[in-house]
């Protein structure tokens, strides 16, 4: 048997595979998860709420059939405290009778529950990111909470304080 000397330039595509495999799965727990309930029922309480507010309101326009498509639900870490809240979306509300029931040129209404508490706010989409010690949910709001009248890009950016069980957000005034 004769034993070959191998280069370490072959193990460097390894190590970049198992780096970014690694990289990849880090950044995938911290993404929203879509929650599957195939019940209304195995949704908080608040959020139930919510949900059979939306279906009687589908039931009231003209006998609409109610839906709650895949993505309603999400399951992520608002908080930073490293277990799954709730955000339930209404843009994957649907109502048989009403094409824009849930929904209009503002966007919809997402409903974040931390810590037991129920916030709601009207936007386009959402996300979560970290900055220093803080989770921050940004969120694409319509232009008017910017000052404009017309389409425009408009971002909110908002962190949770646990203490005061609140979302904390400012406006920063920028200079040119």
């Amino acid at each position: 048997m004769q034993l070959m000397q191998t280069s370490g330039a072959a193990s460097v595509p390894v190590w970049i595979v198992r780096t970014l495999s690694c990289t990849l799965l880090a950044t995938a727990a911290t993404l929203p998860q879509p929650a599957i309930a195939s019940e209304i029922s195995e949704l908080p309480v608040k959020l139930q709420e919510k949900v059979n507010l939306a279906q009687q309101a589908c039931a009231d326009f003209e006998n609409g059939d109610f839906t709650m498509e895949w993505g309603s639900v999400a399951r992520v870490d608002l908080d930073g405290d490293l277990r799954p809240d709730w955000v339930l979306n209404e843009v994957s509300f649907a109502c048989s009778s009403a094409a824009s029931l849930y929904c209009g040129t503002g966007g919809c209404v997402s409903h974040f529950l931390v810590d037991g508490v129920l916030s709601y706010l009207l936007n386009q989409s959402w996300g979560v990111v970290d900055l220093g010690p803080f989770r921050v949910l940004l969120t694409e709001v319509h232009g008017s909470q910017c000052g404009r009248i017309i389409p425009a890009p408009c971002v909110a950016a908002s962190t949770w304080d646990t203490e005061a069980g609140v979302w904390r957000s400012t406006s920063a005034e920028w200079e040119n």
